[in-house]
């Protein structure tokens, strides 16, 4: 008899997470010290609750252990390894985990950063098989361009995922909802898969699940509020329809960029560790309180951290989205 597979929900236990760090000096321009302080922050902090691996080109390691120590990381949960990205969304271009039985497996999809947004790319692509190959895990290819930011799933067979993203033809050009189920049902194990029709304004993924809607437990689902985007109300309505219950998360105030552009703040992007959840927070203490304690009652018995995300998502996004979670 065939062994069933499934793609593990986030708080299940973890091996590690991962993190691809920002070696590249084109992202960030002028802040990359900045943004090396920030990513030892959340590894040292990480650090704390679990394995954290870190990708990084061998040419960066002395300067990343340099970072870590000064921001106090414990030493035997931090593994760097010698692979090297272009970017640092390890959400989008890691590998996907999945379990038959109790063996971990890689599933490893196309990347094309975002539809071909943003050049280069090959060396993110490039990233899954070595991140498995470093664990000696199994691994399986698939040609479908998809990003872990994309699906959300619930440890038993449900999957969230939104329209704008995988139906968009700047990634599988024709591929229909009936193709992708089909594959992700061989692939992840998923028997059911709920679409969301509605996205965040200036989201450069077009639309990632991540930013809009999480599973805090099987039928359970916390979302961001409708706020100042009405079109999020018919995401609402689906999930209501659908699951027994539904927290919201408030918007943010607007988060704007140099020149004044709205940038996707969202406190949806949180990350799940064992015992811990890291969680975005913006400089808004209003909004930024009410996100912290929903996390907390969704989440009891985990601690709930507080990371400052704005320097994150001057480039996009927050902790989920440069993080993936290694299932044990």
């Amino acid at each position: 008899m065939k062994t069933l597979r499934r793609m593990p929900a986030e708080w299940e236990p973890q091996a590690a997470l991962w993190l691809s760090w920002p070696v590249s000096t084109h992202i960030w321009p002028q802040k990359n010290e900045a943004v090396a302080e920030k990513f030892a922050e959340i590894a040292s902090i990480a650090s704390r609750y679990q394995r954290v691996n870190i990708n990084a080109d061998e040419e960066a390691h002395v300067f990343i252990r340099n970072h870590l120590r000064h921001a106090g990381a414990l030493w035997e949960n931090v593994y760097l390894y010698e692979h090297p990205t272009n970017d640092v969304w390890c959400r989008d271009h890691g590998p996907i985990f999945v379990k038959e039985g109790d063996q971990v497996r890689v599933t490893n999809w196309t990347f094309n950063a975002w539809g071909g947004k943003f050049e280069p790319w090959d060396l993110d692509n490039a990233a899954p098989p070595l991140m498995a190959a470093s664990q000696n895990l199994p691994r399986d290819d698939y040609d479908l361009v998809l990003e872990g930011g994309a699906i959300e799933v619930n440890g038993a067979g449900v999957m969230l995922t939104t329209e704008p993203v995988l139906l968009n033809p700047n990634r599988n050009m024709g591929t229909t909802r009936a193709d992708y189920e089909r594959v992700f049902k061989e692939a992840l194990g998923v028997t059911e898969v709920v679409w969301l029709p509605a996205e965040l304004p200036n989201d450069d993924t077009d639309g990632h699940i991540d930013n809009l809607a999480r599973f805090f437990a099987e039928d359970s689902v916390l979302c961001v509020s409708t706020g100042r985007v009405p079109a999020l109300k018919e995401n609402h309505e689906i999930l209501k329809s659908r699951f027994r219950e539904v927290v919201e998360l408030p918007l943010p105030d607007p988060v704007l960029n140099s020149v004044g552009e709205e940038l996707p703040a969202s406190y949806a992007n949180y990350v799940l560790l064992n015992g811990a959840v890291l969680a975005p927070v913006f400089g808004q203490k209003i909004p930024d309180e009410w996100s912290l304690g929903a996390l907390k009652e969704c989440f009891p018995g985990r601690e709930v951290v507080p990371i400052d995300c704005r320097l994150l998502l001057e480039e996009g996004g927050a902790l989920h989205c440069i993080s993936v979670n290694q299932p044990v």
